[in-house]
């Protein structure tokens, strides 16, 4: 596979700088760095973005998600690894990223689920790591961006 072009927030730098700093406020949000790198892994996996399941598992590892958890994250609701708060941010991040699935998206019970675990401010954090992993998996899907390649 070779790649369209670069990826667009680099082509018109301008765009990653605040890309970049959503993701920093996202993280700076008071969720576990571990819980947001698995909501980012679950989300491209959905998407199908190959770059970004191999930078997600990458960033995971170096969160300290075991390479236990990044293999089962896919099977997330039969796998005994993750913890309730992860189930509902997991859970949270699918209904967000497969809007068209079905009529009410993000369901009431997926909602107060993840409200159980995460104040506003967490629930920001989660949800702006959603939009953002969102994007990104939209321009490198698009723009057939390489797993591995960096640059």
């Amino acid at each position: 596979m070779q790649s369209r072009m670069r990826n667009p927030a680099v082509v018109l730098p301008d765009a990653m700088q605040p890309i970049q700093a959503i993701l920093r406020t996202a993280h700076s949000g008071g969720v576990d760095g571990q819980t947001l790198e698995l909501v980012h892994l679950r989300v491209s996996q959905i998407n199908g973005c190959s770059a970004c399941v191999d930078g997600g598992a990458r960033t995971a590892r170096e969160a300290g998600v075991s390479d236990e958890r990044l293999a089962a994250v896919a099977a997330w609701r039969e796998a005994p690894y993750f913890t309730a708060a992860e189930r509902a941010a997991l859970a949270l991040a699918e209904a967000a990223t497969r809007l068209a699935d079905r009529p009410d998206a993000v369901s009431d019970e997926v909602w107060d689920t993840a409200a159980t675990y995460f104040d506003e401010k967490q629930l920001a954090a989660i949800i702006l790591t959603i939009g953002v992993t969102n994007l990104f998996n939209r321009l490198n899907a698009t723009t057939r961006q390489i797993a591995g390649a960096r640059g």
